[in-house]
């Protein structure tokens, strides 16, 4: 019986601190200071309005008074840094060969439309500026804006240029960057520390199993922003009657498990933002705000500005 009380006793002063600092973080943790918060990013600089990772959708969005510019870097074979979203330039510009094999003068100009990956059955078309930027360029034309950048490749010189032109610009504040892959993450880290870095999939997988088990009020988390996508959006990208029973269960349960107001909270309360990506409807814009996320993706900077502004969100929009 004694036993039993023990046992009884400690799962219960486990599950009360547990919930205690889950609610009041800074108990144990000093809150992560941010140069800037961002309600409004745009994804590619707003692939639903202008060509994806051009100069002329950056100006649209920075033009708006978007927090935020998200953006892709890749290597061309002369050792440029471009901003580009696809390792193979085949659905992008039409040419079927690989970023990393192609010098940045060869470089083909975007088509004249392209799909927006995340509006279903959506294409933009561009005007004159298709030309492929490079991410100087981006950092020479808004030097006070904010970038988001996910490194697509593996790459040390990509890794190590990026951070030296961080530093260069004097953008270490201004700047966040990442992937998806934890072992691009560490290597970003470890490049240059004073740029936070994004949670990487496997890192968001160990975040979700520390706060189900009541673990995260007690460990240290070296990342400051959490960048998810909302799982339920993909009935909207897929016809409905193409999806079995099994995915629409796996997308449900990741939704579930995912989208918690409750983790949301606790990451913003240690100053860690939350951006959910990639948002195009006003309904998506509605759920990810009252969800307690710091911040949205979308492709379409104009319409989230507009919904913001109807809902009195606070931005910092001129």
């Amino acid at each position: 019986m004694s036993t039993a009380i023990y046992v009884l006793s400690t799962v219960t002063g486990y599950v009360l601190t547990s919930a205690l600092l889950l609610k009041c973080p800074s108990l144990l943790h000093r809150r992560k200071k941010a140069a800037f918060c961002s309600k409004h990013i745009s994804h590619r600089g707003g692939a639903g309005e202008n060509l994806e990772n051009t100069m002329a959708a950056f100006k649209h969005a920075v033009k708006l008074g978007t927090d935020m510019l998200e953006l892709d870097c890749h290597l061309t074979r002369d050792e440029q840094v471009v901003v580009l979203h696809d390792s193979n330039l085949k659905r992008s510009t039409g040419m079927n060969a690989y970023i990393s094999d192609v010098a940045y003068a060869e470089l083909p100009p975007y088509l004249c439309k392209l799909g927006v990956t995340f509006k279903r059955e959506c294409f933009c078309e561009g005007g004159d500026d298709k030309c492929i930027p490079l991410l100087k360029d981006v950092f020479d034309s808004f030097p006070n804006t904010p970038v988001n950048i996910d490194i697509k490749v593996n790459n040390d010189t990509l890794i190590k240029k990026v951070s030296e032109m961080v530093i260069q610009y004097n953008r270490e504040h201004l700047t966040v960057w990442g992937n998806s892959s934890n072992e691009i993450v560490k290597k970003c880290y470890k490049e240059n520390p004073q740029i936070p870095v994004l949670f990487s999939l496997q890192r968001v997988l160990l975040l979700l199993g520390l706060f189900y088990t009541g673990l995260l009020p007690f460990v240290p988390l070296k990342e400051q922003f959490l960048e998810i996508p909302m799982p339920s959006i993909i009935s909207k990208l897929r016809d409905p009657e193409s999806q079995t029973k099994r995915q629409r269960f796996i997308t449900w349960l990741a939704d579930t498990l995912l989208m918690r107001k409750a983790l949301f909270d606790h990451l913003t309360r240690r100053g860690i933002q939350v951006y959910v990506w990639v948002l195009n409807d006003e309904e998506d814009f509605k759920r990810a705000f009252d969800l307690g996320a710091t911040g949205i993706m979308t492709d379409y900077p104009t319409k989230l500005k507009e919904f913001m502004e109807k809902n009195n969100y606070y931005t910092n929009f001129k």
